[in-house]
C-alpha cells in the first residue's frame, strides 16, 4: 500500500454506492462501528511519501458520525 497525503481539498465529490450495494459494509460496521456507509469518489492533490505531487482520483468509505476510512488512490490523473 502506498501511503500519501492529501494536500488539497477534494472536489467532484461523487457517491458511488450505499449501503448493501457496498462489498465490504460487513467489514466496514465492524471494524468502525454501525452507520449508514457509502462509498465515494473525488479528485485531489496528494503528496506520496516520496515527494511526487500528483493530482489522483481517490475513492474512500464514510459514514455519519464515524468519519472518513480507507482511502485509496485510483487513478492518478496528471503529475504536478
Amino acid at each position: 500500500m502506498t501511503k500519501f497525503e492529501i494536500i488539497s481539498s477534494i472536489r467532484e465529490i461523487r457517491i458511488i454506492a450505499v449501503n448493501k450495494s457496498i462489498r465490504s459494509r460487513r467489514a466496514l460496521s465492524r471494524r468502525f462501528g454501525a452507520g449508514r456507509w457509502r462509498k465515494m469518489k473525488g479528485v485531489a492533490v496528494i503528496r506520496y511519501w516520496d515527494g511526487r505531487l500528483v493530482e489522483a482520483e481517490l475513492h474512500w468509505y464514510e459514514a455519519h458520525g464515524v468519519g472518513r476510512h480507507g482511502w485509496k488512490v485510483k487513478h492518478e490523473l496528471r503529475q504536478l
